[in-house]
């Protein structure tokens, strides 16, 4: 998968994931494609920009799941 391709897959994780909260799929389907878009960006050697808007996903769910 070239960058460009990563680029794209991880967009769509990520979009994914915030469309799964918003239709009530669960915080468990969302955190599944959140970190999916992680593992994309740690084999495309993109983690270091992509982890910033995984971790503030993450503990935005996290905040959901105590309340």
């Amino acid at each position: 998968m070239d960058g460009d391709e990563a680029r794209e897959r991880i967009q769509k994780l990520l979009v994914t994931g915030d469309n799964r909260l918003k239709q009530g799929a669960g915080a468990a389907k969302a955190r599944q494609s959140y970190e999916q878009a992680l593992e994309v960006a740690r084999a495309a050697g993109l983690e270091e920009r992509i982890r910033p808007l995984v971790d503030v996903r993450l503990a935005d769910l996290e905040r959901l799941e105590e309340s």
